[in-house]
């Protein structure tokens, strides 16, 4: 049996039991099904209030238990990828599958480190201006 004759069973049964399933509907069936879907749209608000409610309880245990932890004795226990990283480390390395972003901070560094580069070469040749202006003023003075 192939794939194209299992999904045209499927599709045959599906459209048959969709049609005999509402054609062969009693009044009995048609308010039984009203009914239910009436208290669903009827009480939905109320369940969703009351997960609300549920849901506040178990976060405001769940932050005082947590409120214990001073924020410095989490200092040094988690790992911040990319932080305090060597220059020339990430460049080499193939990013592995749960480096999430690595691509990214290594292009940021690659572009502070140029950006770094060009305004300190900027300043370097305005230093140098200015030294030769001043041996200007000496020698034409």
């Amino acid at each position: 049996m192939t794939i194209t004759d299992t999904l045209s069973i499927w599709a045959g049964n599906f459209t048959r039991n969709t049609s005999t399933a509402f054609a062969e509907l009693r009044l009995k069936d048609y308010i039984r099904m009203v009914v239910i879907i009436g208290a669903y749209c009827l009480l939905r608000p109320y369940i969703i209030a009351l997960g609300g409610k549920l849901q506040t309880k178990v976060h405001e245990r769940d932050s005082a238990e947590g409120a214990e932890i001073h924020p410095n004795e989490l200092r040094g226990k988690f790992e911040i990828p990319g932080v305090d990283d060597s220059d020339g480390d990430d460049e080499d390395d193939e990013a592995q599958p749960g480096d999430w972003g690595r691509n990214a901070r290594v292009r940021q560094r690659k572009f502070i480190r140029a950006a770094l580069e060009k305004e300190e070469q900027r300043l370097r040749e305005e230093a140098e201006a200015e030294s030769d202006k001043e041996l200007e003023e000496f020698l034409i003075g």
